[in-house]
């Protein structure tokens, strides 16, 4: 049944709506779609690749753009789920993230199923320049797409004999490389967030040293020689 729904011409328009919806509400495992009709497709020749990237393509931006749009139409609090403190925690996150380096996380965002969606509502709530987010996102989109669907190729080789065997292959084998970049992109990113931090701190005792010199300096004392 697979085999037969990956060479019909209504899957196109179907996986558009998938990959659409995903952008704005992860509810739908995009990255495992892709990945495993690339699988079929290395073994059957259907669905055609070509098509597939740019459904792939095509629905995850919009669905991105999507959710910048509600992000700036109705902001972080409208419906009940983004009240959830855990959502709440990650817009806090995309929120800050956004503020210190914007462009590397838009595009990093791509590969972290809730960050994306989470970077995307913030940047329309904070006002993040349209423009900008839609040209990082793109190059962001083409780079998930061309991951993926390389995933299932290569996942897809492993076993010639049984192409519903390789498509089960293609997609544990994304599920796991999914969640080892999902850690790797957030230990990344906490890693910067500590640095900041570190550097905020050693400004913020540096201040301090700083003004008190120049208050002595206006009083007319110096406070490196000891009185008389």
């Amino acid at each position: 049944m697979l085999e037969h729904a990956a060479g019909q011409p209504w899957i196109y328009p179907v996986l558009l709506v998938f990959f659409f919806i995903d952008g704005f509400a992860t509810i739908l495992p995009s990255e495992t779609a892709i990945v495993g009709l690339s699988a079929l497709s290395l073994h059957s020749g259907e669905p055609n690749l070509w098509i597939l990237g740019a459904t792939a393509l095509v629905g995850a931006m919009a669905g991105d753009n999507m959710a910048y749009m509600l992000g700036r139409k109705i902001g972080l609090t409208r419906w009940k789920w983004m009240r959830r403190p855990k959502v709440q925690k990650m817009f806090a996150w995309a929120q800050y993230e956004l503020d210190k380096r914007g462009a590397v996380l838009i595009f990093t965002a791509r590969y972290i199923p809730w960050g994306r969606v989470a970077v995307n509502y913030v940047a329309g709530q904070t006002g993040f320049r349209h423009r900008t987010f839609f040209w990082l996102d793109a190059f962001a989109c083409i780079t998930w797409v061309g991951y993926s669907i390389g995933i299932g190729l290569l996942a897809g080789q492993w076993v010639h004999h049984n192409p519903l065997l390789g498509v089960g292959i293609a997609v544990a084998f994304a599920v796991v490389l999914g969640i080892v970049v999902d850690h790797a992109l957030r230990w990344w990113h906490k890693y910067l967030e500590k640095k900041d931090h570190a550097k905020e701190a050693a400004a913020a005792a540096a201040t301090p040293t700083t003004m008190d010199t120049a208050e002595k300096a206006v009083a007319g004392v110096d406070g490196s020689k000891p009185a008389g």
